[in-house]
């Protein structure tokens, strides 16, 4: 073809590459749509009746008008563009997305506008544009086969039961291909023979078919198309001939009118009115030509914000409407508002109701299904919702999954945009159509011209008028007509008060009545109002996140020399410092962050960004880089962008704001937005359409009918364009763009997957090949980057629009071989990333290096845990049941083997008594582990109200237990239920990927997580509780009346007194949290009341955490220290190996009680046992205050206990005691054990008798207080009625202390004290000044931090 070059060669620079005509063919005449009929089909085997039957024959029972029948490309020009071919099936589906429709003179027969999106393999888009209009039928083959179809459908009718049965189940799912925005029958429940139920007699009526004209762009010029479009449809409709021929104007756009430059405006001319588009320059936010304000309006700005918070947390959403053109403005209108952010997902905005079970995918989504009227939500069978948001757009109402973290300022933020929108006159409710002058067809007609003034009086009635809700329309009204209040307002405004809501009410209405002052149109007006509020609402969204990732770059982290390394080990790189990241950020922003953070969008961002070093910056990427250096200069880095203060966005006056919100109006107008310089000077304008080189007589105009165009002027364009010369570089842009992406795509987990259904966003299947090959390990980045750009390609050839005989579920098989595949890569990184960072954390308490990984991170990764389990088990669903696909397969799970268990009690079985280890040694008996026991554990939580919540529950549960890999084994080990469960091709009946799954799963139980304890914080729990006395040394039981109290990080369970002679005793108490500490003691009754106990075991019987409390020491007056009570510090004891068969490994223990060996080696004076040295001693001090220190240093809400700090083994007591311990003189005098406390004790007596004898009373004033402070608190320990024994009252002595920060101040007194001489050595550590003053400076640290004591430590003491 001589003019090919030239074609294939403009492509990139032409503002459309395609001008394409859908309809009916009457060649091939009347065809039943094979995709409605593969959905019967698909739709059948989801229902479990037989596929084959449903899928032959005619459905007579459906109105042949309402049936779908097959459309075609009837012509497209040119054939082909180079870079951009032509994707026939994928057109022809969306152009029609339900097939030809049918209509007769009765009908209303409305033209209609919409567009559509065409992801390809690099993830570049095309956008179509679609005029649907109707044509009469001229075919008297195509009349009389509609006619002889409803003599069947008819006789069909009549034979059939009685109306009451003829709402036929296929309403739901035929029914729903047909849109009933251009139905004004009655819906097909109620067929009657009536001439109003859309009958068709060929003799009297006249039959008019669907007809679509196209227009393929590789921009979203949609206003500008909209209107080539709908002129062109008026040229065919109008009494007279257009000026020239339509192969004048189709050509004229396809060849001789260029893209604008960016920062450029072109006008070029449809068949009636000259066109003008304009394209944003390289610094302004990129084009976007749908409308938000209509986005807005049909969803109101709450739900919108809550949608747009789902989109960037990448959940599954699901846009329903009836109308197409909706469905495509609100899905572009949210990928538009994510700048600087792209969606990386599935990206469907028009889903034909054929390709319903495409919803199945187990992967994040954005897809717009359309809706039949009359068809309500519940009708529609979602195989996954407990990640899903549903956007009913036509009803203004939205369902959003459970428990998600809130976009940060909501409240602000909706406020800002709300005034925006108001500065406009549009409301911000739902439900308020934007104020356009539309073109014809373009908002949905009501179906009976008599009910509009009723429809209208119900719209004002609603607040649905026009631009402003009723009540603010008002208040606007009531100030207008009412003097006084203008005079008053007038005042208020004097006096430098502001009534903003009133001014910006005005503000709106003002700029509606001034704006068209100019010499511009009506339309031309609408388009800059529609432009300039579009940026506006753009710039608000662009500065939330200039305002949380001002200081993004400062936490890139760029470890590689060249691209080739990075590429190579881009998956073992960690690319951003995520922890550090966090913890600057003000904490309301945290929950959204820390989920935000681990999106797919922001890590590509990333890649982009460390990428930008060796490649141009993506566009994206370097505005807002550019917005951020901006915002730099007005701000360096002040301590507004840390803190969690709403910031207004500062450039609305720049982007072109009507009126000031809160300031008085300004005399000055405001100078012209960059888009209106753009609009008001054209910057270029194309060659006007022109007469072509023709044959004469072709294509002769007739009124109401397209003619044919004549091909071979179309498929040819000039080859002498001016602008022509500018291809070759963009298109060597384009290509160095498109291998960026290949490059990025290497790092995203199910993007392959994905591709099988963005492709052509059709249904297709797999060639009958074997599945891909696994990808062997990376050699290098060029050779990576071929292999992936290779795979791309080929699996866009294997894929190809089905044969209805070769659907099996074989091929459906290998069509979601891809996300099996997917979803075990994302298992992989999922479980590894949790390990990593856990094992990381648990290090840094073990002295290893840093933490990075918080609770809050740590919430993130297990409810991300939670959402993929979720798409798992919903992935290949025969039938689904409840929102959570888990839950039902856990209550499946749960009735067949009770139901088991119930046969099996009903049989008589021999008893088999359970065997104890030994009688003699008292321990717990062990937790029976049991899927069925955790699952009634949370159906008996009255807290969690939805499946959901409660499948969430389980898994935290199972997590925490260590259990959830063992318990989903033992799930699915149940095959029958399983297959009964799951279609073939589903994950969990992929044998290896689901071994492989659990083996991922199982490595989690590496490391403790306590994500059920610390979630369900109000559940009532039973616990257990074991004392376990030393019974070689004392007796067993004692004859007095013990008692205990367990408390944990969320309270206490009050005293509870042991039954005598019980050592094992339970109770119900709500959630303690993690276990700290237990106070034991009795009452010294009896005669055997000395009582020496070796520990306390606590267990929690719902997670089965267990905790040991030593003890080591003796309760009872007169042995020991004469403690009749003690207060235990707890360690999580570690599963030995015969409980933990099944669970994997551990984790090393946290600290606990001093032990009997620590206790004996520092009170008995025989010397036995080594004693530390003074070096050991000091640096146990400096470490157990340091650890102190590193507690208040961590986030509040993830410092567990700092009672474990004080008083466990290595804490500040045990420290400071063996401080004490040093040089202590032999303790035997008169065979009694002298403790710590007796030194104490007489000291304070020798402070209290001098002070008498007034010694004391020439001493400084501050000593003098020091020293009455130190007697009042040894005084106020000695008088409380608690019997905590000489070693407890040493332990509190240090614990106030510590808490009011006076141990410094009584260090030198206890030093100074002449009772020191009797009791210590000249080498005690205390009688030497250098370590005195050394710990004095040590402990004076801890004053800079709240230390709050636990009230089981300092119960009954008054001071």
């Amino acid at each position: 073809m001589s003019g090919s070059s030239a074609v294939s060669g403009s492509a990139p620079c032409r503002f459309a590459h395609y001008f394409v005509i859908c309809g009916i063919d009457t060649d091939t005449g009347l065809e039943p749509d094979e995709l409605a009929a593969l959905y019967q089909w698909l739709e059948a085997d989801r229902q479990g009746r037989d596929p084959d039957t449903a899928a032959t024959g005619e459905n007579f029972e459906q109105s042949p008008l309402k049936r779908t029948f097959k459309s075609k490309v009837l012509a497209r020009y040119p054939e082909n563009v180079s870079g951009n071919p032509f994707d026939q099936d994928a057109v022809n589906m969306l152009c029609m997305p339900k097939g030809l429709s049918f209509r007769t003179q009765a009908d209303q027969r409305r033209p209609q506008f919409h567009s559509f999106i065409i992801t390809k393999e690099d993830g570049s888009r095309t956008y179509g544009f679609v005029h649907t209009f109707y044509e009469e039928v001229t075919s008297p083959q195509i009349c009389s086969a509609m006619q002889t179809l409803y003599q069947m459908h008819n006789a069909e009718h009549a034979s059939a039961n009685p109306p009451s049965s003829s709402s036929s189940s296929s309403s739901s799912s035929m029914d729903s291909l047909a849109s009933s925005l251009d139905e004004a029958d009655s819906p097909s429940s109620s067929l009657s023979s009536s001439r109003a139920a859309g009958s068709y007699d060929s003799s009297r009526d006249t039959l008019y078919v669907s007809k679509a004209l196209c227009l393929i762009t590789p921009m979203p010029f949609m206003h500008a198309c909209r209107r080539f479009l709908s002129q062109l449809h008026r040229a065919v409709t109008a009494a007279t001939a257009p000026p020239l021929p339509l192969e004048s104007y189709v050509h004229n756009i396809l060849y001789e009118v260029p893209l604008p430059a960016p920062g450029r405006s072109l006008k070029f001319h449809g068949v009636y009115e000259p066109i003008v588009c304009q394209r944003p320059g390289l610094g302004e936010l990129p084009l976007a030509d749908f409308s938000l304000a209509e986005a807005f309006s049909l969803l109101g700005v709450e739900n919108l914000v809550q949608v747009f918070n789902c989109t960037l947390l990448e959940m599954q959403i699901l846009l329903y409407s009836q109308d197409y053109q909706r469905l495509m403005t609100v899905a572009e209108g949210l990928t538009t508002l994510l700048f600087p952010f792209q969606w990386q997902h599935v990206y469907v905005p028009i889903l034909p109701a054929s390709l319903l079970h495409f919803l199945d995918a187990p992967v994040p989504y954005l897809m717009g299904l359309q809706s039949k009227e009359g068809t309500d939500r519940s009708k529609l069978d979602l195989p996954q919702e407990a990640n899903l948001c549903f956007v009913d757009i036509d009803n203004h109402y939205i369902e959003l999954p459970e428990d998600f973290p809130q976009f940060p300022n909501k409240t602000e933020f909706i406020q800002e945009l709300s005034e925006v929108l108001l500065s406009f006159g549009i409301s911000a409710k739902a439900g308020a159509p934007p104020r356009t002058h539309s073109s014809p067809g373009s908002t949905p007609s009501t179906p009976n011209r008599e009910h509009k003034t009723v429809a209208l009086r119900q719209l004002v009635d609603d607040g649905r008028n026009g631009n402003l809700a009723g009540e603010e329309l008002t208040v606007l009204e009531l100030l207008q007509g009412n003097a006084t209040l203008e005079r008053l307002q007038a005042l208020t405004k004097r006096t430098g008060v502001m009534v903003a809501h009133v001014d910006a009410l005005r503000a709106g209405v003002k700029a509606q009545g001034t704006e068209g002052q100019g010499n511009r149109t009506a339309a031309e007006e609408e388009e800059i109002r529609n432009a300039k509020l579009n940026v506006q609402l753009r710039e608000v969204f662009a500065s939330r996140f200039i305002t949380m990732f001002a200081d993004y770059e400062s936490f890139v982290i760029q470890s590689a020399p060249d691209l080739e390394s990075w590429l190579t080990n881009r998956e073992q790189m960690h690319n951003f410092d995520k922890a550090s990241f966090l913890s600057d950020q003000p904490e309301p922003y945290l929950p959204f962050l820390s989920h935000f953070i681990e999106t797919q969008m922001f890590a590509t961002f990333i890649d982009n960004k460390i990428m930008s070093q060796w490649e141009e910056k993506e566009l994206l990427l370097r505005v807002f880089d550019a917005r951020i250096d901006k915002a730099r200069l007005y701000n360096v880095r002040a301590p507004s962008l840390r803190s969690s203060n709403y910031q207004r966005c500062s450039v609305l006056k720049e982007s072109g704001y009507p009126i000031t919100q809160t300031t008085a109006p300004s005399p000055h107008p405001h100078p012209p937005t960059a888009i209106e310089q753009r609009l008001m000077k054209i910057d270029h304008t194309a060659i006007h359409p022109h007469l072509l080189d023709m044959k004469i007589g072709q294509g002769k105009y007739v009124q109401g009918f397209f003619p044919k165009l004549q091909a071979d002027v179309l498929n040819t364009g000039p080859s002498n364009n001016k602008w022509s010369h500018r291809t070759a570089s963009a298109q060597r842009r384009k290509d160095r763009l498109r291998q960026k992406t290949e490059h990025l795509n290497l790092d995203n987990d199910l993007k392959e997957g994905c591709l099988v259904l963005q492709n052509s966003m059709a249904f297709w299947e797999w060639d009958n090949a074997s599945p891909p090959p696994i990808k062997p390990p990376k050699k290098s980045a060029s050779a990576s980057c071929l292999k992936y750009m290779q795979e791309a390609r080929s699996l866009g050839k294997n894929l190809r629009q089905p044969k209805l005989s070769d659907l099996s579920p074989a091929v459906i098989a290998q069509t979601n071989w891809k996300f099996v595949e997917g979803l075990l890569k994302e298992c992989r990184m999922k479980t590894k990333r949790m390990l990593v960072e856990k094992m990381g954390r648990e290090a840094v308490e073990l002295g290893h290096g840093e933490a990075n990984i918080t609770g809050l991170e740590e919430n993130t990764l297990i409810a991300s845990l939670c959402d993929l389990l979720e798409r798992i088990w919903s992935h290949g669903l025969q039938v689904k049941q409840g929102k959570s696909a888990l839950w039902s397969h856990l209550l499946h799970y749960q009735a067949r083997e009770e139901k088991l268990e119930q046969q099996q009690a009903d049989s008589p079985v021999s008893y088999v008594p359970e065997r104890r280890k030994s009688d003699s040694s008292i321990s717990l008996p062990s937790l029976h582990i049991s899927l069925i026991q955790d699952m009634r554990h949370i159906q008996s939580m009255s807290e969690i109200k939805t499946d959901v919540g409660r499948a969430r529950a389980w898994i935290r549960l199972s997590l925490e237990k260590k259990l959830l890999s063992q318990h989903l084994k033992q799930l699915l080990s149940r095959q029958a239920l399983t297959k009964k469960l799951y279609k073939r091709y589903a994950f969990l009946r992929c044998e290896e990927e689901k071994e492989q799954f659990l083996f991922h799963l199982l490595s989690l139980n590496a490391v403790d997580y306590f994500c059920f304890t610390s979630v369900f914080t109000t559940i009532m729990i039973p616990y257990r509780v074991v004392i376990i006395p030393i019974k070689k040394l004392s007796n067993a039981m004692t004859t007095s009346n013990p008692w205990v109290c367990v408390s944990g990080e969320l309270g206490d369970s009050g005293i509870m007194q042991i039954p005598k002679n019980v050592l094992e005793m339970t109770f119900d108490c709500q959630n303690l949290g993690k276990l700290t500490t237990v106070q034991l003691g009795h009452d010294n009754a009896g005669l055997l009341a000395k009582w020496l106990v070796d520990c306390v075991v606590v267990r929690n019987e719902i997670t089965g955490h267990t905790y040991r409390f030593p003890c080591g020491q003796w309760l009872g007056k007169g042995v020991g220290d004469g403690s009749l009570e003690r207060v235990l510090i707890g360690e999580l004891v570690v599963p030995n190996a015969e409980e933990d068969s099944g669970r994997g490994c551990w984790t090393p223990p946290l600290q606990r009680s001093p032990t009997q060996a620590r206790r004996i080696s520092i009170t008995s004076l025989s010397g036995r046992g080594t004693k530390p040295t003074s070096g050991q001693i000091q640096e146990a001090i400096g470490e157990a205050v340091n650890n102190i220190v590193k507690h208040f240093h961590k986030p509040e809400k993830e410092r567990g206990s700092l009672t474990v700090l004080l008083c466990g083994e290595n804490g500040l007591v045990a420290a400071l005691e063996q401080f004490f311990h040093h040089g202590f003189k032999s303790a035997r005098l008169f065979q009694k054990t002298v403790f710590v406390w007796d030194f104490v004790e007489k000291a304070v007596a020798y402070m209290e008798s001098a002070d008498q004898m007034g010694d004391l009373q020439e001493t400084a004033e501050p000593l003098g207080m020091t020293c009455q402070s130190v007697c009042r608190y040894v005084n106020a320990i000695n008088s409380t009625s608690r019997n905590i024994g000489k070693d407890g009252k040493f332990q509190l002595l240090v614990c106030l202390g510590a808490r009011d920060r006076l141990l410094p101040q009584w260090l030198p007194l206890l030093v100074e004290c002449p009772v020191i001489l009797r009791m210590y050595e000249d080498t005690a550590l205390l009688r030497d000044r250098t370590p005195v003053n050394t710990l004095i400076g040590v402990l004076e640290t801890l004053h800079d931090f709240p230390i709050t004591l636990e009230s089981s430590l300092v119960k009954g003491i008054d001071l």
